[in-house]
């Protein structure tokens, strides 16, 4: 498969580690706004973000993922693009334990070391970071990052743009707003609402974000 990759930067790093991983696969450019024009350099393209719908005008078969790690950007990009889910490709690390009944989204990233148990459901441009678990019939929207070594036990809802911090863990049944940031390290044992921070053992909600950080 050929792949386009939206950013440069460390995230995208590892990214490209796991799409390596993989036989067959194929990096045809890097498309980031560092770059100031499209460009082919030994059969690879770099250029600006938009500039990838210059290569898709002609019928270039590929597929693309956005390898940024903030919600935010992955989100203002994909509206950017506007383009079809299905030309965003899903990788999942071939370390990753996923059950064969959970469902994820396009243009989702698994990383290595991770589980996925049995009836999660995870939305689209979603990161599930490096060892990180989630457990049955976890909920897991659009635009979410599970960072490192996170913990989300059974029945777990996370809404759309959410971000999990390095290490936390969520008991079951608890429900995490839109766009909520749980801190590193964190224990969530109430439902924390959207647009919040929360940090601690037990987490606590320490400040309200603006909902205009939802772009």
């Amino acid at each position: 498969m050929k792949i386009a990759i939206i950013g440069n930067g460390g995230h995208s790093k590892v990214i490209q580690d796991i799409i390596d991983s993989i036989e067959g696969n194929q990096i045809i450019g890097y498309f980031d706004d560092m770059y100031k024009k499209l460009e082919l350099k030994n059969n690879i393209y770099f250029g600006p973000v938009l500039s990838i719908k210059e290569i898709m005008n002609e019928s270039y078969e590929f597929k693309i993922v956005i390898s940024i790690g903030e919600n935010k950007v992955r989100k203002s990009i994909a509206q950017k693009l506007s383009i079809s889910n299905e030309y965003y490709a899903t990788f999942i690390h071939k370390s990753a334990i996923v059950s064969s009944s959970a469902k994820i989204g396009y243009g989702t990233v698994v990383m290595p070391n991770v589980v996925i148990n049995a009836d999660t459901k995870i939305g689209n441009h979603a990161i599930i970071n490096t060892s990180a678990v989630v457990e049955h019939d976890n909920s897991i929207g659009d635009f979410v990052h599970v960072s490192p070594n996170a913990t989300l036990t059974g029945s777990v809802s996370i809404e759309d743009g959410a971000h999990i911090g390095a290490g936390a863990t969520i008991i079951p049944d608890i429900n995490i707003g839109k766009w909520a940031k749980i801190g590193a390290g964190a224990t969530v044992i109430h439902n924390i609402p959207s647009y919040c921070t929360a940090a601690g053992v037990p987490a606590k909600v320490k400040n309200k974000q603006s909902k205009r950080m939802e772009v």
